[in-house]
């Protein structure tokens, strides 16, 4: 059990895939604009991660060498028309919002990296908990982004007002704001882990 939490706290913290590794870049500055989109894009990539990784994990002994990479990302696939098909039925607003980034989680060097790196390696469980920790560590920083953008563009998180939208700045909201945002992120996610070091 001890090693299941410690794989999953891997992936929050130790190997987030947001402000350690720098990858998925791509839906991380383009989802988020609020906190919502940010949850909701990173509980979306969680559930791929956690299936795919378990499925592959079991299969991975009968997909020839030659053609793993492209049995994983059909494995993929798969998890993700499985996604958009409910998110189009049962929340689409949501879907309207996220629009394109949904079906990029196919190729989403996150999802394709941890079936790669680890689920082809690893047992159902220690896979599934890997994709547990990854999707908890992309849902936790794309909300903190998301809220951090939300406050600073519009004076809202989650839609709760904070203070005046009169006195939020746009550029957050659009795509530099996301970067910068991004950039300080990162910066206080290293200061704090290296100064745990010392």
């Amino acid at each position: 059990m001890s090693n299941k939490l410690s794989i999953i706290k891997n992936g929050l913290i130790n190997e987030n895939p947001t402000f350690v590794l720098l990858l998925g870049m791509c839906p991380t500055i383009g989802t988020t604009t609020s906190a919502l989109n940010g949850m909701s894009m990173g509980l979306a990539t969680m559930f791929v991660l956690i299936c795919s990784n378990a499925v592959i994990s079991a299969l991975d002994r009968f997909i020839p060498d030659k053609v793993h990479i492209p049995g994983y990302v059909i494995i993929i696939a798969a998890f993700v028309t499985i996604l958009q098909l409910c998110m189009e039925a049962y929340t689409p607003d949501l879907y309207a919002t996220l629009g394109l980034f949904i079906p990029l989680i196919v190729v989403n060097c996150i999802v394709l990296g941890r079936a790669e790196a680890f689920a082809a390696k690893h047992g159902i469980m220690d896979s599934a908990c890997d994709g547990i920790g990854i999707g908890l560590g992309f849902t936790v920083a794309l909300t903190l982004m998301g809220a951090v953008r939300e406050l600073l563009g519009t004076g809202k998180i989650f839609s709760l007002t904070i203070f005046p939208e009169d006195f939020g700045m746009l550029s957050f909201i659009l795509a530099p704001g996301g970067f910068i945002v991004l950039g300080f992120l990162i910066a206080i996610v290293h200061h704090i882990q290296n100064s745990k070091k010392q």
